[in-house]
């Protein structure tokens, strides 16, 4: 029997140059990093799978789609040169809109098999796809989380529509099966494990956003599932099935090898050494986004700096506060509220965009809502889940941290004043809540400025996606700051010290 290679990366983010952009420090990641390591790989038996989310997540892809929406991407170029032999799509995939992703897809020359993502009524592409190499034939088939319409702006989706991922993944499974005499299997799918591998205990909510763990132990016939989403670095077999996932940002590639003896997968790191083909191909706009990143916007006499992540959402810091000052001046909001992302860096004295695209790395765009005192309380309360106890002290949630990092998801309010005590029990955690001085009352109404992720009820926030929305502002957070540092030239605000977290 012959080797079959199956070789798959997910999660890419955009990333293709193996530096740093928040100040060019080198990194081992990127699509021209991984390409070193898939030619010392790749043979005539391999197949190269792309696994989602590829066109959004540096700011190269920011720049690209912000100054030349209507030339292919940086990210596209790279991925043709890499050789892709399918891809699938991730939600992230349809952030920049319905024109940017057909032009990505028909520039490839890799097939979509996104199985369960259908347009104006019609699937992508057939639902599964038969390849013989070698004498051996293996069945290979795409899913995506389903959940993309929770997230995702409704202008850049008018014509999709995602049917549920593990329904059409066992639908296909099952006629794979009786089409076909497939010696193999192999689910390409776009979302991560909902429950622990080991103890089938939920580590998420079980909203179906993802369903790895019900694929692996309900669906019969599978052999392999290739995951993401998650961004987490996992190889292992679970359920008489080999799965996989890879970290994010081009770090890794999951190489599974079917031969005589079955089955063997592993993660391989990306290498070091970069692929000089790959950073001639980009080099003219990667220079343009490197000079366009080292503008200086304004000045600031607060300090916005981040030095301590963990610090900064527990004491609160200024860089919140002005992003929250910003959201509100641009709404008219009564209250804001923004999160620190991961890696956030803050921004310097002088202020450039790499400052901004280095501390706002998401596509969000603005939503006012309309919430009551009780929708205020609830919403604040799921926020206090993110904060534990151990041996005295405060610290993050380990839910937030594993199976994959969720700081995104504590938000951190301006216009009201609030105390988060740790050690109540959850649900009774917010002690003290003020707005203007006054306590809130449950039918008290607000106007609430936040992203558009928030706004849909992103992170399990429901209460925010069922207030009423008073309206939105379709321009980036990325653009909304740069503009207003520009306008206001030197940035100066009284520091507001109002969120107290105590055990």
């Amino acid at each position: 029997m012959t080797r079959i290679r199956l070789l798959a990366t997910s999660d890419v983010h955009g990333s293709i140059y193996p530096h740093f952009y928040g100040d060019n420090s080198p990194r081992a990641w990127g699509l021209a990093c991984l390409k070193t390591l898939i030619d010392s790989l790749k043979d005539d038996h391999t197949i190269l799978i792309d696994n989602g989310d590829t066109l959004e997540g540096t700011p190269l892809s920011f720049y690209h789609y912000k100054n030349d929406p209507k030339e292919i991407s940086p990210m596209t170029k790279a991925m043709k040169a890499c050789g892709y032999d399918f891809i699938n799509l991730g939600n992230h995939d349809f952030n920049y809109g319905e024109d940017a992703l057909f032009a990505h897809l028909s520039y490839l020359d890799a097939p979509c098999i996104s199985a369960n993502v259908f347009y104006k009524g019609y699937r992508l592409n057939t639902p599964y796809t038969l390849i013989e190499k070698g004498g051996v034939k293996i069945a290979l088939f795409a899913v995506t989380t389903q959940h993309i319409p929770f997230w995702e702006k409704p202008e850049n989706i008018t014509n999709f529509r995602f049917e549920d991922a593990f329904e059409t993944a066992k639908a296909i499974t099952k006629q794979i099966r009786e089409e076909t005499d497939a010696q193999y299997i192999v689910c390409a799918y776009h979302g991560g494990f909902e429950r622990s591998l080991t103890t089938g205990e939920p580590n998420q909510e079980l909203t179906g956003e993802n369903e790895g763990y019900q694929i692996l132990s309900e669906i019969d016939g599978i052999d392999v599932l290739i995951s993401g989403h998650q961004h987490r670095s996992l190889c292992g077999r679970a359920f008489g099935k080999v799965y996989t996932q890879t970290a994010s940002s081009g770090t890794e590639i999951a190489c599974i090898d079917i031969d005589e003896n079955g089955i063997e997968a592993k993660i391989l790191k990306a290498p070091e050494e970069a692929d000089q083909s790959i950073l001639d191909l980009c080099k003219e706009e990667e220079e343009a986004c490197q000079k366009w990143l080292d503008q200086p916007l304004g000045t600031s006499r607060v300090s916005l700096k981040v030095t301590d992540e963990a610090d900064a959402r527990l004491h609160k810091s200024q860089l919140i506060t002005f992003l929250n000052k910003v959201q509100t001046e641009v709404t008219g909001a009564d209250l804001s509220a923004s999160a620190l992302f991961l890696g956030a860096t803050g921004f310097d004295e002088t202020i450039t965009m790499r400052n901004i695209v280095s501390t706002y790395v998401f596509p969000n765009t603005l939503t006012l809502k309309k919430v009551t005192g009780a929708q205020l309380k609830a919403y604040l309360e799921k926020d206090a889940e993110f904060w534990s106890e151990s041996d005295g002290k405060i610290i993050v949630n380990p839910a937030y941290d594993y199976p994959t990092p969720m700081h995104y998801n504590y938000d951190m309010l301006d216009g009201c004043e609030y105390t988060i005590k740790v050690s109540n029990p959850v649900g009774s955690r917010i002690t003290e809540l003020k707005v203007s001085g006054e306590d809130v009352q449950d039918e008290d109404t607000f106007t609430l400025a936040v992203n558009n992720y928030r706004a849909s009820g992103g992170g399990d926030f429901n209460m925010i996606r069922e207030a009423p929305t008073v309206r939105e502002d379709l321009a980036s957070m990325v653009d909304i700051l740069a503009d207003y540092i520009m306008e206001h030239k030197v940035i100066d605000f009284e520091e507001v010290h109002n969120i107290r977290v105590i055990l």
